[in-house]
């Protein structure tokens, strides 16, 4: 019998070839994949490119606000407006959406009222107090802690039998995190109808992905759990679309989960209190402004008549419309008082928390 040897460098050296690249849009705005390529009509696609737009116009006067101390600390998306957009776009009816604290614009689109997204900004508790016809959780801080929560959603609706699915956006930060594990293992173990998109932007705020994993592609996690994992142009709204609508067919056939790995970038900082030049370079940044998600699909839609600079200019138009119509909402809120949280931490308050309440309403009264 022959002898046969362990090649373990070869083993690793051929991961990378199972997870190919899937584009549909050109950074030019031609299809180059026409298999891949979404049936969608020309109203579907000015809907997105109008959702890509507002994103983008959205990410740029919120940033201005909070230069201006209005709202709190800010994680622009520039860039990733694809990633973020056309992914929820590819959802429907009772579909569930769990995303971070940069997925705040597909979570508007998905039905959070931009008032309450301003309220989230400020730390004010109203919100987080989501309507109940709202499938989504309020945005997530710490890195992969919703991927978990958004599973047992995905495990519920199939015990429940429903025909809908769960959608989680997190960066690649959270791959190398516990949660994530967990999550998509128990997802594949139990078939839930769950699909995990991992925004693979580049960094973990300023770690890059290769000091992250020696793992040359994010989608090949998906092989430890036996689920499928596809590498997608995370800045092409049609592939990100088609990858999306495919996982959902997926899932609601009963077949279980899928993993997305997004190729995308953020244009500006990770917060507004990061600095980026410390650890990225300006020609980096160039290099993927080339393949800005509006401008390839601006291109698409105007070579098939479909957009116009006046039609981008009403959606801009009406974006900070809509933004200064919330703020003044929000300038009408009531302030929150201490006594508010402790009234908010039981729903039969011991008595510590009833004498602290009582203490603090007669503060805020002047008393």
């Amino acid at each position: 019998m022959a002898k046969k040897s362990f090649d373990l460098e070869k083993l690793v050296e051929g991961y990378k070839k199972d997870f190919p690249f899937y584009q549909v849009l050109s950074p030019e705005g031609e299809i180059v994949n026409e298999e891949l390529a979404p049936d969608m009509t020309d109203e579907e696609l000015i809907e997105l490119m109008s959702r890509l737009v507002w994103g983008r116009a959205y990410d740029r006067r919120v940033t201005i606000l909070n230069q201006q101390g209005a709202l709190g600390n800010y994680a622009p998306s520039g860039g990733q407006e694809a990633s973020q957009l056309a992914t929820q776009y590819a959802l429907e009816d009772g579909d569930f959406f769990a995303g971070t604290y940069r997925d705040l614009v597909p979570l508007m689109f998905h039905g959070l009222d931009l008032e309450k997204a301003f309220l989230w900004y400020k730390g004010h508790m109203e919100g987080n107090a989501f309507p109940e016809d709202l499938n989504a959780y309020s945005p997530q801080v710490v890195v992969g802690g919703h991927i978990t929560h958004a599973m047992g959603v995905a495990f519920g609706m199939k015990m429940r039998n429903k025909k809908n699915v769960v959608l989680s956006l997190n960066g690649d930060g959270a791959t190398s995190q516990g949660d994530f594990y967990e999550g998509i293992n128990f997802a594949g173990v139990y078939g839930a109808p769950y699909i995990a998109v991992v925004q693979n932007n580049g960094y973990g705020i300023s770690v890059p992905v290769e000091q992250q994993t020696k793992a040359e592609t994010l989608a090949q996690k998906a092989v430890a759990v036996g689920i499928p994992g596809i590498q997608v142009d995370g800045m092409d709204p049609l592939a990100m679309y088609s990858a999306v609508k495919k996982a959902r067919e997926h899932a609601v056939a009963g077949k279980g989960p899928v993993l997305i790995e997004s190729i995308t970038y953020r244009f500006g900082p990770h917060t507004m209190s990061d600095d980026p030049t410390r650890y990225r370079l300006d020609d980096e940044v160039g290099q993927w402004q080339k393949r800005d998600p509006l401008v390839r699909m601006r291109a698409y839609l105007e070579e098939k008549g479909l957009w116009t600079e006046e039609k981008e200019m009403e959606v801009i138009e009406t974006c900070e419309q809509e933004i200064k119509d919330a703020l003044a909402k929000v300038g009408q809120v009531e302030k929150q008082k201490v006594s508010d949280f402790l009234k908010n931490m039981y729903e039969v308050a011991p008595q510590n928390i009833q004498e602290q309440i009582a203490e603090y309403e007669a503060k805020e009264m002047g008393k």
